[in-house]
């Protein structure tokens, strides 16, 4: 197995100067082709420059734009891991547990409930350095999506995977994402543990708040997020990428999911834990994050990358072979060449 990364990532953002590059060079070739239209019709001009080639220039162009692109890259300095030693790492279990019910579609928090919140966790996971962390999806019943890693990379992969579709079962089942959180712990001791669960409180089908006192009686910590508005929002419904309607009960009116405080606050009450509403581009998440840092930490063991290796010379050689082979690209057709179609 082996790992991928840059040492300087910051430099693959001069790759957003390859698409503006290619505009302007488009604008200076349509520029050219409008001068030599006001010359006379295309076949006259092409009888007076039989040596022009439209097909040269673009080509040059693409050779210097993919040296460029590769020089970048060499500057980001690409490594790769190949060798993993084990190491003793300090830092707290954060188990999330997210909403994946219908009513996080609600789009009173923008794209939606579910979208803003997969953000602001993705977020989070960035700034957990050695703390291991775990999923939980819910709705109607509890899975876990992932198991408590080190590997913040593959969290954040399986996290964008997350939707509606990922539990089957229908509801909001808030005590059942509070179990199945403490089963996806490892280990006996679950001392200095944290649960973060994100919802918008709708629970329907269970005691919540008994289940975090049990949680609580074995040291573990939840705190909860609050997703929505109090005036709240329809549920809509789609037909594939296509939206049909919203969502109705049974007398045929339409659901208006609200955002439930109480319970959530409940949870959090019962653990000393803390309740935030969920609002900026953090969700709160950052203050639950501030708490999170006052926990005793835990020393375990980890796998990790050991003698990165250096790759950038590859991409230094395959930026002089484009910008060699430029050098050798003549813009006009050479006469000894004609027979060669391959630019006409």
């Amino acid at each position: 197995m082996e790992i991928f990364k840059f040492e300087h990532p910051n430099y693959l953002l001069l790759l957003a100067l390859v698409p503006v590059l290619l505009g302007l060079f488009w604008l200076s070739w349509r520029q050219r082709k409008k001068a030599l239209d006001r010359f006379g019709e295309a076949g006259v001009t092409r009888n007076l420059m039989p040596a022009r080639s439209l097909k040269r220039p673009w080509f040059r162009f693409f050779l210097l734009l993919a040296g460029f692109s590769m020089l970048i890259l060499a500057l980001a300095n690409p490594l790769i891991g190949s060798r993993m030693q084990e190491a003793k790492r300090e830092g707290i279990d954060v188990m999330i547990a997210l909403d994946v019910s219908r009513s996080m579609l609600s789009e009173d928090i923008r794209p939606n409930r579910l979208e803003r919140a997969k953000m602001a966790v993705s977020r989070l996971i960035d700034k957990l350095d050695y703390d291991r962390v775990g999923l939980v999806v819910f709705a109607g019943n509890a899975i876990t999506q992932v198991p408590i890693t080190s590997d913040h990379s593959a969290a954040k992969m399986m996290l964008r995977t997350v939707s509606t579709n990922s539990v089957s079962v229908q509801g909001t089942a808030l005590g059942s994402a509070i179990e199945r959180a403490l089963s996806s712990f490892s280990g006996e001791k679950l001392e200095n543990k944290v649960i973060i669960i994100i919802s918008d409180g709708e629970n329907h089908l269970d005691d919540p708040v008994e289940q975090a006192r049990l949680a609580a009686e074995q040291g573990v910590v939840i705190h909860t997020v609050g997703i929505g508005t109090k005036s709240g929002a329809p549920i809509p419904v789609y037909q594939g990428q296509q939206l049909s309607g919203f969502l109705r009960d049974n007398q045929g009116n339409t659901v208006v999911s609200r955002y439930d405080e109480a319970s959530l606050r409940g949870i959090a009450e019962a653990t000393r834990g803390v309740f935030r509403h969920g609002t900026g581009a953090d969700m709160g998440l950052n203050s639950i994050l501030e708490e999170i840092r006052k926990v005793e930490k835990d020393t375990f063991e980890t796998m990790v990358f050991a003698d990165y290796q250096s790759r950038y010379h590859y991409f230094v050689a395959l930026a002089l072979f484009f910008l060699v082979l430029e050098i050798f690209i003549f813009e006009r057709k050479n006469k000894w060449l004609q027979k060669i179609k391959l630019f006409d």
